[in-house]
């Protein structure tokens, strides 16, 4: 449900200047950082953070222990595992802070990342994207495609409900829905 007031439960932190859309729940432990902002119908999980240019759109679930770094972009409907990890520095020295290095990494309408995936940052993962749990993101992933392992490569492909789509005709028996083939990724077609 989204409409109403955002939740927040007592013992997350939520700094001014953070904007939390209608109906987002916000469980125990979270801080978001003031400049975040939060679409509507969002979960936060235990123990989730927001950096200040931290961007979710609508419908995001983010499990618990997740970290979402300044760079860090997540369109409509993104799924994020629990202990899935962000980058947004390349090559990070802590004597030598690299702030004006931040690389945008952004995650497309309705992809979903898997339990202690690693995204390295200035990336793209597609739109219906699914990543898998543990795999580690070091390149683009094309839309609908299925990654997994270390580094992350292309291991098949996914509909939008999440159900595997394959060759010849790529449709999803379970929703209906229909691909076809488009560079190294799957587009929709539309009835």
């Amino acid at each position: 449900m989204t409409d109403g007031p955002p939740y927040v439960h007592p013992t997350a932190v939520v700094d001014p200047g953070a904007v939390l859309g209608p109906g987002t729940k916000v469980w125990h432990f979270c801080h978001i950082s003031s400049g975040a902002t939060v679409g509507r119908g969002c979960v936060l999980g235990q123990n989730v953070f927001l950096a200040a240019t931290a961007r979710l759109g609508d419908g995001c679930k983010l499990q618990n222990n997740v970290s979402i770094y300044d760079g860090v972009v997540l369109e409509d409907g993104v799924f994020v595992g629990p202990s899935a990890v962000f980058t947004n520095v390349l090559r990070p020295r802590a004597a030598f802070p690299r702030r004006d290095r931040y690389a945008t990494t952004r995650v497309r309408s309705g992809a979903s990342i898997g339990a202690n995936a690693t995204v390295v940052c200035g990336v793209v993962i597609g739109r219906g994207a699914f990543v898998a749990a543990g795999a580690v993101v070091t390149r683009d992933v094309p839309d609908f495609v299925l990654v997994r392992g270390a580094p992350a490569r292309p291991a098949g492909f996914a509909c939008l409900c999440g159900e595997a789509v394959a060759p010849p005709g790529f449709d999803c028996v379970p929703c209906g829905r229909r691909y076809e083939r488009a560079g190294d990724g799957l587009k929709e077609l539309r009835p």
